[in-house]
């Protein structure tokens, strides 16, 4: 709000965009959503007609934001609203935010399910050919009638029969199986189906399904659970190919955007963890209706399921209290892998599908990057392979067929939209890219929806349906970047008021200035407040990864590939001139999409794929970032554009990178250099000890 806050006016927070602010009681929360910018669907004008303005309050205290939320900080359903539940139907704990009102501090999460132009979950699977190897296989049987003579139950002629014409030595069937097989057999005029389980060569054989008759098809789910979405495919386990998938947004996020703050909301509140469990599964299981329905398959059919995500998501998943995740020593409840059935995690699929999840590096290391380092190889290749998967917790794995190391970087959500004025999760109408002329520092940009630049014939048109609502994590990157090279901001990331004489896109706000990169409302700039918090995430990246190739003893790596459905959508060449990660050959660094889906479907599809990540992950060093001394110095000099100390002669051969400009060479600008100095330090010290 532009407006000084009245002391007696509410905080309102909404997630999962975790914009604030304060307002009078008795404000319509759908009026608090639009001052702050935050998407929520209306079209009937406020009426309570058309449902489009959904919300739920959130309950408890959350700690990261300083606010305790509970559903006495909302109006009571007035008559609009009791009329559209009883005529369309409204889901329970919702509310229609045009007719409910502030009457406390609250955290209101804006459900993604009621908004039509939702997040984009961009994380497709790609189209690598997976050798064929599964937990689980199909074999069809002709089974012995029964025999007056040979009293044999049928289950054993049926093991008989699967030990004869497959080669089973030692074969057992699930309890539910006894119940199925009489009919199955007789149905099927003694011919059946059995699926097997068997996930090593020396495990017994488990007869976990069984059809009458020939069937021909079974499949499997890879899913990756990450802190901002989850992504799901299904699969045939005979074909290898990938029939369907989906996306959603984590809805874990309503309790917290980062890691900690889910951590911290675990501690805080006494339901914490069996709330996010049950958000997480209940999420797992939308997206199994969405694929199966898209598949045009039963959720029967369903037969394996691999599932990776970092430590926390880990845990939270499989309803282990992640608490001791939250600080040294970082202790993981199980870091091995995890074989289950689904019916444990009370995943409805077939009865005796199985679960598989991949096994965590460390502490802050998890079952994603095991999956990452599985689909992409370092410990494949002769190179030195740098494998960086950002997110709000930044996990990197350098090595090669020799040594393979691993440590995490506490970057923050910035990157995605958080703590950024402007900011928000890659949705229609987020800009996502952005160039500036050097001598006139005009922008134009790109946003979520459109092929087209903001200064194309058209534009307007294009985008008409969504508007430009706020700026995304790659468009942050971009926008900082050509900041940078267009002069406007100096290495040390500081905006130069004095062109405020030259533009009318520099602006002065009380000490700072700041970047207009869109004049008409909604405006967006970009703050000074953007560009350190935006310098804070990349340099606790940068230094993460300086410290693991000192462990392997390099000053440059041989190749960059940036992982996760943010990764895919970075333009390397500006997150080499932003510092982001080390110099390296442009022709080398390449987004590599979801790879922790990819290396989950090769867990699902070849369960050699298992043995194998099982004995990298034994194999794999772990760095603790918060024990290393070097980490502070690391970080310093990498808050500077690109680094303070660190060459980039390569990203120089293809880029052309201006002068170092350090702002305000007298005693003041000496001074203010100092306290930017120690604040870094402190920075330093906070992103060490914050779970890295």
């Amino acid at each position: 709000m532009n407006a000084p806050a009245n002391t007696e006016d509410h905080l309102v927070l909404f997630m999962p965009s975790g914009k604030r602010g304060r307002f009078p009681k008795g404000t319509a929360i759908l009026d608090a959503a639009r001052e702050l910018g935050v998407y929520v669907e209306s079209v009937c004008g406020g009426r309570a007609t058309c449902g489009r303005c959904q919300i739920e309050v959130q309950e408890g205290h959350f700690a990261k934001h300083k606010i305790s939320s509970s559903k006495d900080s909302i109006s009571a359903v007035g008559p609009k609203e009791a009329r559209y539940a009883e005529k369309r139907n409204l889901p329970a704990g919702r509310r229609l935010s045009c007719s409910a009102t502030v009457q406390g501090d609250l955290v209101v999460d804006v459900p993604q399910d009621a908004i039509v132009n939702a997040q984009v979950v961009r994380k497709d699977a790609d189209q690598r050919i997976i050798h064929r190897h599964p937990a689980v296989q199909l074999c069809y049987v002709e089974v012995d009638e029964p025999d007056m003579h040979k009293p044999l139950g049928d289950v054993d002629r049926l093991k008989a029969a699967l030990a004869k014409d497959w080669g089973f030595k030692r074969l057992e069937a699930d309890f539910h199986i006894l119940n199925q097989v009489q009919s199955a057999l007789r149905q099927g005029e003694w011919t059946v189906t059995a699926a097997i389980h068997q996930d090593q060569d020396d495990d017994v054989a488990q007869i976990i399904a069984l059809w009458p008759g020939l069937k021909n098809e079974a499949y499997g789910i890879a899913c990756d659970i990450g802190s901002t979405t989850i992504a799901m495919h299904l699969v045939s386990l005979l074909s290898g190919r990938v029939v369907a998938s989906a996306g959603a947004t984590n809805p874990q996020i309503r309790f917290g955007e980062d890691l900690m703050s889910r951590v911290s909301y675990v501690m805080m509140n006494p339901d914490g963890r069996p709330a996010m469990t049950k958000a997480v599964r209940l999420e797992i299981s939308k997206l199994v209706d969405k694929v199966a329905a898209e598949g045009g398959i039963e959720r029967a059919d369903i037969l394996d399921a691999v599932f990776v995500g970092n430590p926390i998501m880990h845990h939270l998943f499989l309803g282990i209290d992640p608490t001791e995740i939250g600080g040294a020593p970082f202790a993981l409840a199980v870091s091995g892998a995890i074989k289950a059935r689904a019916e444990d995690l009370r995943l409805s699929l077939n009865p005796g599908a199985r679960l598989y999840v991949l096994p965590c590096i460390a502490g802050h290391v998890g079952a994603d990057s095991a999956a990452v380092t599985l689909s992409e190889g370092p410990h494949r290749q002769d190179e030195m392979m740098l494998v960086v998967d950002v997110g709000t917790n930044a996990e990197i794995v350098l090595g090669n067929r020799e040594r393979v190391v691993a440590a995490s970087s506490p970057t923050g959500p910035a990157f995605e939209g958080a703590e950024i004025s402007s900011g928000q999760r890659a949705a229609p109408g987020a800009i996502e890219r952005v160039r500036i002329e050097r001598e006139t520092l005009e922008p134009r940009f790109r946003v979520i929806g459109s092929e087209l630049w903001s200064d194309d014939e058209g534009f307007a048109e294009a985008v008409g349906s969504t508007g430009v609502t706020g700026i995304c994590g790659s468009g942050i990157i971009e926008v900082i970047a050509e900041m940078y090279l267009a002069g406007i901001i100096s290495e040390d990331g500081v905006i130069d008021g004095a062109l405020a004489a030259k533009t009318s896109r520099i602006i002065s706000e009380g000490r700072t200035y700041s970047y207009v990169l869109k004049e008409h409302a909604p405006r967006i700039t970009v703050t000074q407040n953007d560009v350190r918090a935006i310098q804070l995430a990349k340099a606790a990246l940068y230094a993460g990864t300086k410290l693991l190739m000192e462990k392997q003893g390099v000053e440059t790596v041989d190749a960059i590939r940036f992982a996760g459905a943010f990764g895919s959508f970075i333009d390397p060449s500006y997150a080499m001139v932003l510092g982001l990660i080390p110099d390296c050959d442009l022709n080398k660094v390449s987004a590599v999409g979801n790879a922790a889906g990819t290396g989950a479907r090769m867990a699902l599809l070849n369960r050699q794929h298992r043995r194998e990540i099982e004995e990298t992950v034994r194999r794999v060093e772990k760095i603790e970032t918060a024990l290393e001394p070097k980490f502070q110095e690391h970080f310093v000099y990498a808050m500077a554009l690109p680094n303070k100390v660190d060459p980039f002669p390569k990203l120089a051969e293809q880029v052309e990178l201006p002068p170092r400009k350090v702002l305000g060479s007298d005693e003041a600008g000496g001074e203010r250099r100092r306290r930017s100095r120690e604040r870094r330090a402190k920075a330093a010290d906070a992103a060490k000890n914050s779970g890295g």
